[in-house]
């Protein structure tokens, strides 16, 4: 038999492989946090004597992430979620404007730190958005022509060039990290590139701004009810687990939000909302040609936008 000696690129490669395919099929064996049951760092009631960091940064899994700005930074508070698989990691959005430090980009490359893909190389990043609003990317200037970054534009052109849709808003896609499918789901109605993203690992449905324990803001009323059904056709025929959206705004106490604008909210809401809440959602726009004032219900409240 001949000896066969491998490279050190071809050690790397193998090397990287290995650990990969342990990290990505065992994560079952890490314990997983409960994320109904959270604390999340939630703003002071005197901002000036805050002392939080700029982020509270929650591991879920092994390559699952949830960030959130701090509240004292600026009241948004917006969520972060971060994927990794082998092939490369997924950032949805880039966080609210802030006068003060919020180094976002520094934060998630120390993450990513110095995981490779399968060809040890660096592993690649690509920050998309949940829409286009201002406190979903006021931060994409840090991952601007960074090495290993793929910033995708928060605008309709962009979106749709990048993840190849032909039939907008009428079809899923598909987009892979590496042993991790992720599906994007258009959503349209409370902005008009608003998207939705299941993750095949943890079968979370990110929902954005457009389904989450707060004020549901509706531009587009048609927009909206048909995006709804569309996540409601999704959850039928897949395991979802959780919708995880981008705020937080209602209280713990059954149809009580906080105000715009409060930079202190102790008695919070769970992130997580059940993928029933969607057939309340829909249940209360049957029948309505307009969006309501102010549609209020237990964990959430729809809006018009006019």
């Amino acid at each position: 038999m001949s000896k066969v000696t491998l490279t050190l690129p071809a050690y790397r490669i193998i090397l990287s492989l290995i650990f990969w395919v342990f990290i990505l099929t065992a994560t079952d064996c890490f314990a997983q946090v409960d994320i109904e049951k959270i604390k999340w760092i939630h703003g002071t009631s005197d901002c000036s004597q805050n002392k939080d960091s700029f982020a509270q940064v929650v591991l879920y899994d092994s390559n699952t992430y949830i960030i959130r700005q701090n509240k004292c930074l600026n009241y948004e508070a917006p969520f972060l979620y971060l994927f990794i698989g082998y092939e490369r990691a997924l950032l949805v959005d880039t966080g609210a404007k802030t006068e003060l430090s919020f180094p976002i980009y520094q934060s998630i490359t120390q993450i990513i730190g110095k995981k490779t893909n399968r060809l040890g190389e660096p592993l690649p990043l690509t920050v998309i958005h949940s829409h286009g609003h201002g406190d979903h990317k006021a931060n994409d200037f840090q991952f601007l022509n960074k090495p290993v970054v793929a910033l995708i534009g928060a605008d309709k052109e962009s979106l749709l060039e990048f993840f190849q849709f032909k039939n907008w808003p009428n079809e899923s896609v598909k987009y892979h990290l590496g042993g991790r499918e992720l599906t994007i789901i258009p959503i349209p109605g409370h902005d008009m590139i608003s998207i939705a993203l299941y993750d095949s690992h943890t079968k979370w449905l990110l929902t954005g701004d457009t389904v989450y324990p707060g004020r549901l803001y509706v531009r587009d009323w048609s927009a909206f009810k048909n995006s709804i059904d569309r996540l409601i056709r999704f959850c039928e025929n897949n395991a979802v687990t959780f919708l995880m959206g981008n705020h937080i705004e209602m209280t713990n106490q059954s149809e009580a939000d906080y105000p715009t604008g409060t930079t202190y909210q102790p008695k919070e809401h769970a992130l997580p909302l059940q993928p029933g809440v969607l057939i309340e959602i829909r249940d209360a726009c049957k029948g309505k040609t307009v969006a309501p004032t102010r549609d209020i219900h237990s964990d959430f409240i729809i809006e018009a936008v006019h």
